[in-house]
């Protein structure tokens, strides 16, 4: 199967081992590759460190694929529709249609609600599992 876009609110659910990490494992084992933007190095090594889980945070961002973030992708997502998607999430969504439009993945796995709603929109499958499947 191809790859599944994933961001911060999915990965660290699974750093934390929140209640809902297996199901979210369960479905990363799913797909071939798990993509996200270059932005998701930054809030997850941020929050990692916070949290003293810096070097779980490294073992999980070296099995992610990353979507580079240039002054294009910048300016896509400052214009990404709808108008409610929050700065970064936009950064997100936009590399999640990116990756969509050249066949990289299927879907976005998130718990955000705006990037969801922002998924939605565009077109992609969102996935954001609660339980053990």
């Amino acid at each position: 199967m191809a790859g599944i876009y994933l961001d911060t609110s999915a990965i660290g659910r699974v750093l934390l081992a929140e209640p809902d990490a297996r199901a979210i494992r369960e479905v990363l084992a799913e797909h071939d590759a798990w993509w996200s933007s270059e932005l998701l190095v930054v809030e997850l090594r941020r929050f990692a460190v916070r949290e003293g889980l810096a070097d779980a945070a490294e073992k999980l961002l070296d099995a992610v694929r990353l979507a580079g973030v240039d002054s294009a992708t910048l300016q896509r997502a400052s214009r990404l529709e709808p108008r409610e998607v929050r700065s970064l999430d936009a950064i997100h969504l936009e590399a999640a249609i990116r990756l969509h439009e050249r066949g990289d993945i299927t879907a976005v796995l998130t718990y955000d609600h705006q990037l969801q709603a922002g998924s939605e929109h565009h077109g992609l499958a969102v996935q954001a599992p609660t339980t053990a499947r």
